[in-house]
């Protein structure tokens, strides 16, 4: 496997980098609500940007290992922390959306609406599962957890698949942009499958 040489300077000006990128999309979302820019239904908007990105950063993230494997390059696994957190991130404004914006932290609210939108449920049990993930996704806790930490971390493939069925429930006309994350996790999932991952590596 190649490995680059990095200095520090080097990698806190990369590291950096990645991180910005990754924060624009929230930066893009709030000069759009300071600018009243956010179109006629403003929480709705709201609520597909940020959804959007916490699915499409668990996708990038989860990408990075076999990036790193069919390259030859362990660069990506060095980012695939910082991108779940992200995803955790982004799914934390998604969930406070709902449930300050639209629901105004009603609890009367809440329950009537969940038996008419339950891919509601959906979303909350993945993102309820993106926390254990979260809190554990630093270098105490893979010493505490030993093995058992691998295996935590896998279910992030089952929060991804349920929350692309989240996705696909709630869209109603144009299922394109879900389609296509269905087909990167069935990639994904499929590099998983010893035989095809021998393949391509």
């Amino acid at each position: 496997m190649t490995v680059f040489r990095f200095s520090k300077r080097q990698w806190f000006v990369l590291k950096l980098l990645v991180f910005m990128l990754c924060l624009w999309p929230f930066l893009s979302i709030s000069w759009d609500a300071f600018n009243d820019a956010l179109g006629a239904d403003p929480i709705q908007r709201l609520h597909f940007v940020t959804g959007d990105w916490a699915l499409r950063f668990l996708l990038i993230s989860l990408t990075m290992s076999p990036l790193s494997q069919v390259f030859k390059l362990p660069l990506p696994i060095r980012f695939r922390r910082m991108l779940g957190l992200f995803s955790f991130f982004y799914a934390s404004l998604h969930a406070l959306v709902w449930l300050v914006l639209d629901q105004s932290l009603s609890l009367d609210n809440m329950l009537n609406e969940l038996p008419e939108s339950p891919y509601i449920i959906l979303g909350f049990i993945a993102y309820l599962m993106l926390w254990p993930l979260a809190l554990t996704s630093n270098i105490i806790a893979m010493r505490a957890l030993g093995s058992k930490w691998h295996s935590l971390h896998r279910s992030v493939y089952v929060i991804a698949v349920v929350g692309l069925v989240h996705f696909f429930w709630l869209t109603k006309l144009d299922i394109s942009e879900p389609l296509i994350y269905a087909a990167v996790l069935v990639l994904l999932l499929m590099f998983r499958w010893p035989l095809f991952k021998k393949k391509l590596v």
